[in-house]
């Protein structure tokens, strides 16, 4: 079973990932945090086998949360899922050690790229510019 944190500070979007991965065979939700700076003590504290993060959060955003990551639990690999996905934002996900980026919009890349960064590939979804 591979264990998965989830990061996001909407409810209704926090159950809706819990749902998803709950529904797929061999995943299972092992936490849940609602800023950064949960999702840090939260995966330090669980060791998950990946963290779907969102990039808008309150007090500390996806980026500042995955570079602190790289430094604390450098071997988590993180797929952010977001509604503000732009090619800006893909380029920045890369810089910062991010393996995948999608849409929060669309389902199927969420399983998507939960299955690549669990498999360690990365998964990014360049939006058109």
């Amino acid at each position: 079973m591979k264990r998965i944190l989830i990061a996001d500070d909407n409810p209704a979007v926090r159950r809706g990932l819990r749902d998803l991965i709950a529904n797929t065979d061999g995943w299972d939700v092992c936490g849940e945090a609602v800023n950064g700076r949960e999702a840090i003590e939260r995966a330090r504290e669980l060791h998950p086998d990946m963290l779907l993060l969102d990039l808008v959060m309150p007090g500390m955003n996806g980026f500042d949360t995955a570079r602190e990551l790289a430094r604390v639990e450098p071997n988590l690999p993180i797929l952010l899922c977001t509604v503000q996905l732009s090619p800006y934002v893909v380029r920045e996900a890369e810089k910062v050690g991010i393996q995948g980026a999608v849409s929060k919009s669309k389902v199927s890349q969420i399983t998507d790229g939960i299955s690549a960064v669990l498999r360690h590939e990365t998964f990014y979804c360049w939006p058109a510019d």
